[in-house]
């Protein structure tokens, strides 16, 4: 029952990006994977591990600070980190964890207050080519084999985006020929480029809201693609031609990261410091879209370890209840569990959820999600521990969990 209503959740997100095509089903190709949802269609893979936790495959160092994720495609893993010579994006060997090619993108640095150095956006691999976003807002096509950059922008400097307080943290979209991201501003909210030539198509003219940490999604709506987003003052909606589908107030706090999350006509959204959630039920009347709020509470305020919607539930790390399972469209708070895990990341497979706490042994556990209740399977220590946050979320690829921290990265096998 849980891996058919996974399946339903896969298909019913209208998130197929046709630009991964050629990506298998273990492939991880960008932010929380093809769909965008944290969620892998892998099968076969373990549903509990050994005592000290799925076997190592390998340990990799060498690829600086940061909070980057990970992003594997054909054999290859791709990922950001800096060094005190700059902000570099890496290509890694998948069976081995061997740096392939390292090429530098910016400056190195922390952006705003508190000392959180590095790369915070996961790259974006399309086709033949890698796209990426430093902290400093740096924006590159670099060839997939090479390395070699294509084509650059800033979006500070060629943009006019001001820089959010703690730095740029989008991963790119790419949709068709155009790749999507978020400079901020009055220029406009959105940019969309030519992927391949970096040539700037539109900019949101209706929409000025600046950046914050989000990445957005795409979506189909009553049969228009359409992109969206969520800033500091909305959740909105963008046609594939830059204009204003529909908007809808909605107001963060302090910082606003996680993923919007799409289905069935409705756009759930989330954040920390106390802002809570919302769902928008999105309809069209003749050419026009409607945004209307269906519910609004601070029981689920997720700060940036992210959410994943498996058939109708909603999971992930409440700041004010801990663990979460929620009704995605009644907002009902099934079960909260806030003693058997600090806060953390999260992403999903097969009807379990991978869980991994940000602080002290960065511990990861393998659960299953239902709406039963916090039902832990196994969990393990992370070892090679930094002393920093553990912010990148688990990746699941080819059989194999993925956790970065800092400048290690670990390769486990869970199949």
């Amino acid at each position: 029952m849980i891996r058919m209503k996974l399946l339903a959740s896969i298909l019913g997100g209208t998130l197929a990006l046709a630009n991964f095509a050629q990506a298998a089903a273990g492939d991880w190709p960008q932010w929380r994977g093809v769909q965008r949802d944290g969620i892998s269609i892998e099968t076969g893979l373990f549903k509990e591990w050994p005592a000290n936790g799925p076997a190592l495959n390998w340990k990799t160092t060498g690829i600086g600070a940061g909070y980057s994720g990970v992003a594997a495609l054909g054999g290859r893993l791709y990922t950001m980190g800096e060094t005190s010579e700059g902000s570099f994006v890496h290509a890694l060997d998948a069976q081995s964890g061997k740096i392939l090619w390292s090429t530098r993108l910016g400056k190195a640095g922390a952006p705003g207050w508190g000392g959180f150095a590095g790369p915070r956006a996961t790259p974006t691999i399309d086709g033949e080519a890698v796209y990426v976003l430093s902290q400093y807002g740096e924006f590159a096509c670099l060839e997939q084999a090479t390395g070699k950059i294509t084509w650059q922008k800033s979006l500070v400097a060629d943009l006019n985006g001001p820089m959010p307080e703690w730095g740029f943290a989008e991963s790119p979209l790419v949709d068709g020929e155009k790749v999507i991201c978020t400079p901020g501003g009055p220029k406009g909210t959105l940019a969309a480029f030519d992927k391949k030539t970096g040539a700037e198509i539109w900019r949101t003219k209706d929409c000025t809201d600046n950046a914050q940490y989000s990445s957005c999604i795409v979506a189909e709506i009553d049969g228009v693609r359409q992109y969206i987003q969520l800033t500091g003052a909305h959740v909105v909606g963008v046609g594939t031609d830059g204009k204003i589908l529909w908007q809808a107030a909605r107001k963060g706090e302090v910082a606003v990261i996680p993923t919007p999350i799409y289905k069935d006509h409705h756009v759930f959204v989330t954040s920390g410091y106390k802002a809570g959630c919302n769902l928008f039920k999105i309809s069209k009347t003749g050419d026009a879209f409607q945004a209307e709020q269906v519910y609004a509470h601070k029981d689920f305020d997720n700060h940036h370890g992210g959410v994943v919607l498996i058939g109708d539930h909603l999971y992930g790390h409440s700041d004010k209840r801990g663990w979460v399972c929620q009704e995605f469209k009644t907002g009902k708070v099934v079960w909260a569990e806030k003693n058997k895990l600090k806060k953390g990341s999260i992403c999903a497979a097969e009807g379990m959820l991978y869980l991994r706490a940000e602080e002290g042994d960065g511990t990861v556990v393998l659960a299953e999600a239902t709406p039963a209740g916090f039902t832990e399977k196994s969990r393990f220590n992370q070892p090679a521990r930094s002393s920093k946050n553990s912010w990148p979320h688990p990746v699941i690829s080819q059989g194999n969990l993925y956790i970065r921290d800092q400048d290690v990265l670990l390769s486990y096998r869970i199949k």
